[in-house]
């Protein structure tokens, strides 16, 4: 049924799947009944994957900021094992020096994030929609955005740490956000049912400095900084037909934080 939360019979791409989030995501669309293709730069994190459903689980290692590595990924998957249903991209490409706080950015790293980051994205997206297109088959694309994407930062939680909000993260979330919108636009009338959406998660509990973690639960409704798996609902619920007529809109899963 259609309005079932899950996907059977569907083989879906997780790009950035060996990260925290990625793999969350990748474990909760294996329970969901999906056929999981793991997609990453990284072919050792890959193999670090421990799942229960194996049989249905495919690691392949590509360059989300590569072309020609993304068409050979969808070449590959749709011999192999058929038709793709959809995508998440949960990838979090940056160079070393990402991160610095906003006086000490200097500008070519600023456009080099941009381009690793965002341009990274828009090229997934544009192989997406063109792969839909040539197969007049429905996908569902579910990227992901934050909460620094729709709102400016809370400096405030930063005190007393070395930590802060980078402002290429603040470029890129909030434009990742309207090219997912803008895709959307585009694809209307042309066929395959392509739809896009973000999911914009608050914090993420990584280990960071405590009192960061007290100062942003202050700001939240129950717990605080989320787990990866307090995201994934959302992410299979926009993958599955149950989210059929939803198109380019941003779930946002903070716990309260942006309220």
């Amino acid at each position: 049924m259609n309005d079932v939360i899950n996907l059977e019979d569907k083989t879906i791409l997780v790009m950035g799947a060996a990260g925290q989030i990625g793999r969350a995501i990748t474990k909760a669309a294996l329970r969901a009944g999906a056929n999981v293709v793991a997609l990453d730069r990284d072919a050792k994190l890959l193999n670090e994957i421990e799942v229960e459903n194996e049989n249905r689980l495919h690691r392949v290692t590509v360059d989300m900021t590569t072309k020609s590595s993304i068409l050979s990924v969808f070449a590959s998957v749709h011999k192999d094992i058929g038709l793709i249903n959809g995508a998440v991209n949960a990838a979090y490409p940056r160079n070393e020096n990402y991160g610095r706080k906003f006086f000490d950015v200097e500008y070519k790293d600023f456009c080099e994030n941009l381009s690793l980051h965002l341009g990274g994205y828009f090229l997934f997206m544009q192989v997406c929609a063109n792969y839909t297109n040539s197969n007049n088959h429905p996908f569902s694309l579910v990227n992901l955005s934050s909460i620094y994407g729709s709102l400016p930062p809370r400096f405030e939680i930063y005190d007393g740490t070395d930590m802060t909000m980078p402002v290429e993260y603040a470029a890129i979330k909030s434009g990742l956000e309207h090219v997912t919108r803008y895709i959307n636009a585009y694809m209307k009338g042309r066929g395959g049912s392509f739809r896009a959406n973000c999911i914009s998660p608050g914090g993420i509990m990584t280990g960071q400095d405590r009192s960061f973690v007290e100062n942003y639960g202050r700001h939240c409704l129950n717990k605080g900084l989320l787990s990866s798996d307090d995201v994934v609902g959302s992410v299979v619920f926009l993958l599955s037909d149950a989210s059929r007529h939803i198109a380019g809109q941003n779930l946002i899963v903070d716990d309260g934080f942006s309220i």
